[in-house]
């Protein structure tokens, strides 16, 4: 028995146990992603039902017009397919600061646990976590990690390595469920300003994989959103980026605060978590220019961080939008 799968049982059967230390160092930025990244900005107007709340069949089919555009396949379990291996752990990095006002919400997560079943996952393959227990029961999730079916985890269960992940300015513990439990990752951000850090999409989402985010946003968080996304589990394992763009905010973030958000009733997808900031920005200035809102840069707030992720010494994707290919549907 392996070491993932030792700890896995011991979940499963209600022990928890606690390795030994070792070396933990990032890999070297050698993982060229496209020159010319796919973000799909999937929407459907009929989103919500007349009382407000989600359609969640609607919901799955936005999802499954968005994958089958992103990985040009005829059937979203195909697309899937292209994502995870029925063998893996998957893990799915969801958002819950906001609770219930404006977290990862719970109709989408099942939605992409409905098609990893579907392509072969078993639910009890699936661990849907966040930073603390508390975060998920907040934003509507249940914490359950022992028996069968979906886990739902927050870092506090299984803890932080011993051994520190290094990357330029980033020196972090990585949450164990990340390096020990899971083989892949499908980051679930949301669409949200940052008071900080400008925007908080995919990248700034890894913040909750390490033990002490609170070091790392200082000048709008630039390098060191860049360098945390750099340490080797986080770059190695996330395949892909399902932005929950269902509820958006374009000020006050990341804290919900429902007069500055707006109905965008879209998902944005794609693999390119560099690619897939650069619109998400460019969305929420958007919505603030139309509000006549100043844009971020007016504000000293321009996430600079998301050019950096992309320079040579990170290499983690494309913000030149000349290159982004955007598709909406």
């Amino acid at each position: 028995m392996d070491r993932r799968d030792f700890l896995k049982r011991s979940l499963l059967t209600g022990g928890l146990v606690f390795a030994g230390a070792r070396r933990i160092d990032a890999r070297p930025a050698n993982q060229h992603r496209s020159s010319s990244p796919r973000i799909v900005i999937s929407r459907d107007h009929g989103l919500r039902t007349p009382t407000g709340s989600m359609d969640s069949d609607r919901l799955l089919a936005m999802l499954d017009r968005g994958m089958q555009a992103s990985f040009d396949v005829d059937t979203p379990v195909e697309a899937w397919k292209r994502v995870v291996h029925p063998d893996e752990v998957v893990g799915l990095k969801i958002n819950c600061l906001s609770g219930l006002g404006n977290s990862t919400n719970v109709e989408l997560v099942d939605a992409i646990c409905d098609r990893l079943e579907a392509a072969g996952i078993p639910m009890s393959n699936i661990v849907v976590w966040d930073r603390l227990n508390e975060d998920l029961e907040k934003a509507g999730f249940p914490v359950r990690y022992r028996g069968g079916g979906i886990r739902y985890m927050g870092n506090d269960v299984l803890g932080f390595d011993r051994e520190l992940s290094t990357y330029g300015t980033a020196a972090s513990l990585l949450c164990r469920t990340l390096t020990e439990l899971c083989d892949c990752v499908i980051n679930i951000p949301v669409l949200k300003d940052h008071g900080i850090a400008g925007v908080t999409v995919a990248l700034k989402n890894m913040f909750g994989a390490i033990h002490n985010p609170n070091k790392y946003h200082l000048d709008v968080g630039d390098p060191f959103i860049a360098d945390v996304n750099m340490l080797w589990a986080i770059r190695q394992k996330t395949r892909l980026v399902v932005c929950d763009a269902t509820t958006a905010q374009y000020e006050g973030g990341p804290s919900f605060l429902p007069h500055w958000t707006w109905s965008y009733n879209g998902l944005i997808i794609g693999r390119d978590p560099v690619a897939l900031d650069t619109v998400g920005w460019g969305l929420i200035e958007e919505k603030r220019a139309q509000q006549g809102m100043p844009a971020l840069s007016e504000v000293d707030r321009e996430p600079t961080y998301i050019a950096t992720a992309a320079d040579a010494d990170h290499r983690l994707g494309s913000n030149d939008s000349s290159l982004i290919e955007v598709i909406e549907i």
